[in-house]
């Protein structure tokens, strides 16, 4: 019997009918995190399921990887739009950054 462990719903992937995105998995699995690991994040999954995403991903690492590259480019541009429409808001995250910063250092 042949399990289908990712899906492609609204332009992105997905561990079967979660709503646990492949990125998550993929990112965790890149940053050294075992597949134990990664089903405890994410207890809406089966280890299999984890597993299944791992397999999934390294069999197509070209494709993956350039969705994720073109995601982070899409994140990027989002973040700038926004900060271009109300750039006082991210000024006043940047001074009560500095603030914070001022106290802890204290």
């Amino acid at each position: 019997m042949k399990t289908n462990y990712i899906e492609k719903r609204d332009d992105a992937y997905w561990i079967g009918q979660s709503r646990v995105s492949l990125d998550s998995i993929v990112y965790a699995f890149l940053n050294g995190q075992s597949a134990e690991s990664i089903a405890q994040s994410f207890p809406v999954l089966t280890l299999e399921q984890v597993y299944g995403a791992i397999t999934y991903y390294l069999a197509n690492r070209t494709e993956v990887d350039a969705y994720l590259s073109a995601r982070r480019l899409d994140f990027a541009s989002q973040r700038q739009t926004s900060r271009n429409v109300d750039p006082m808001f991210y000024q006043k995250l940047a001074d009560a950054k500095r603030s914070l910063k001022k106290v802890e250092a204290i």
